[in-house]
């Protein structure tokens, strides 16, 4: 169904963003239209996805020109929900900015750049073309580029010269793969080159670029060995941008993983081994660095490496039901690490350092504090009946029912290492007697804060804690979800038949 409404959530970060440049130096001002159009955009996220699920698959052809000649923009059930999470978290951390970034910051365009990334991730999940994916990947390198300097502090810079180093490579390894891909199929739309690459009889070639794209969107995601940047350079950008980058920066890159080798490059049984293999690494390589680490965001940054994995598992073993746990992963894990995020931002903002060894009395002091960042961790962990565990469940099924079982190990070691990682970090952040920490000058603590900065710290917390929960105690809307968008990917005829206006026979 043609709905040239779908490309709002883009028009409109862009519209906010240009607003926010004509407030440039007037923060309050910036504060006030940020708060109100992250609301906004979440409303606009919900009526997208409510129109997708009421009316099936909704697409948009620029300029009227019909796929594959055009650039086509796609509303499906999986895009929709990536709208919606990126909504859902971008609302959470702007908030959260206008209580904890400095007026400093904000003065170098802080909010004009989110909301450019923003736009540039809502393009990402909503176009149809290889090409233009590119094009809004390069989006979101600047504006994250741009973010993690912000400040220009010497951590900051070491880590965004790793940062932008192996994106840029990743970037080079995708148009790479980009044009080889014109050349053997001519086309760039993604429903056309499904048709297109299926035809081709030389399966080699065809392996080779799909490797290349699984290198390309494997930097992005973090996989092994390619994850090294991120866990580098996550830890030193002020917790809100950290939030959004380890909430939706790296699933951008898994995101495309499960359009492209579900729709364009269908994994044989040597693709399904590499990414299996690669999966198991991922999530081994993550957890063991998360052990090591004593620095909370360092600690969180490789967590996502290690749960990067469970999601390229599901991929690997490619059935309806490991797709399923993918995805509901994918869902459960933007809203956790985006808030694991910003508790970090606020523990800091309470005691001045993020040393769990230094840290400690969190609890005794602060109660109320403690048992809302409680949800989030055990989250994370996939105690029953919390969002983690649903997702887990299904990839250990869909693990069994094909055989998977040394992937199975490497699942339950992968969690194991995180309740490990969980456990530790909050016996010595909560549990154990506080430390005498002297009071920093260079930092502002959270009773120093005025009232509005304080609730503006803590509301997007209970936010996305409030989310887990639901997600979680409510898995079984979350559950039809993820089937509906698994069954989509593993069948893509009704995403064809949309974009090309046609009947089409599944490759």
């Amino acid at each position: 169904m043609n709905n040239p409404f779908i490309v709002l959530p883009v028009i409109f970060h862009l519209f906010t963003a240009v607003l926010l440049l004509f407030f440039w130096y007037k923060v309050n001002a910036q504060r006030l239209i940020t708060i109100i159009g992250s609301i906004a955009s979440v409303g606009i996220a919900v009526w997208l996805f409510r129109e997708v699920y009421q009316n099936g698959i909704l697409t948009m052809q620029a300029g009227e020109w019909q796929a594959p000649f055009g650039i086509s923009f796609v509303a499906d059930a999986f895009s929709a929900t990536m709208v919606l999470l990126t909504a859902l978290s971008g609302m959470a951390v702007a908030i959260f900015s206008t209580g904890s970034i400095r007026n400093a910051r904000l003065k170098f365009g802080y909010f004009p750049i989110l909301n450019f990334l923003l736009m540039g991730l809502n393009g990402a999940f909503l176009t149809g073309d290889i090409f233009n994916l590119y094009v809004w990947f390069e989006i979101i390198i600047i504006a994250s580029f741009v973010l993690i300097t912000i400040g220009g502090e010497k951590a900051q810079i070491e880590g965004a010269i790793k940062y932008v180093t192996m994106n840029l490579l990743a970037s080079a390894i995708f148009l790479t793969a980009i044009a080889i891909l014109y050349g053997m199929a001519g086309s760039l739309n993604m429903a056309d080159l499904s048709g297109q690459v299926a035809q081709i009889e030389n399966r080699g070639l065809v392996n080779v670029v799909a490797i290349l794209f699984l290198v390309g969107f494997g930097i992005k995601s973090a996989i092994f060995p390619l994850y090294f940047w991120l866990p580098a350079s996550y830890h030193t950008p002020p917790p809100a941008i950290s939030a959004i980058f380890g909430g939706l920066l790296t699933k951008v890159g898994v995101y495309a993983l499960l359009r492209i080798f579900t729709l364009i490059f269908i994994p044989d049984e040597f693709l399904s081994t590499l990414l299996i293999v690669i999966a198991a690494l991922t999530i081994l390589s993550g957890g063991l660095g998360a052990i090591l680490q004593v620095n909370m965001r360092k600690i969180f940054s490789y967590l996502i490496v290690c749960h990067i994995g469970f999601m390229i598992a599901g991929l690997g073993i490619y059935t309806e039901l490991a797709l399923v746990g993918a995805i509901f992963y994918l869902i459960h894990d933007i809203i956790v690490k985006t808030n694991l995020f910003l508790v970090s931002g606020l523990i800091f903002k309470l005691k001045g350092t993020l040393n769990i060894q230094k840290l400690g009395g969190l609890y005794k002091k602060y109660p109320k504090f403690s048992l809302l960042m409680a949800i989030p961790l055990f989250s994370l962990v996939g105690i029953p009946p919390l969002s983690g565990f649903w997702a887990k469940l299904f990839l250990i099924q869909g693990g069994y029912f094909e055989g998977e079982y040394t992937l199975i190990g490497f699942i339950l070691l992968g969690s194991f290492l995180t309740l490990w990682v969980i456990a530790k970090l909050w016996s010595e952040v909560f549990w154990k007697d506080a430390v005498d920490l002297p009071k920093k000058i260079n930092v502002k603590y959270y009773w120093e804060l005025k009232p509005f900065k304080q609730w503006a710290m803590i509301i997007p917390i209970i936010l996305l804690a409030a989310i887990s929960l639901y997600i979680g105690l409510a898995a079984e809307h979350i559950i039809l979800l993820s089937e509906q968008i698994a069954s989509e990917l593993i069948d893509p005829t009704p995403y064809l038949e949309a974009v090309l206006g046609t009947k089409t026979e599944t490759p």
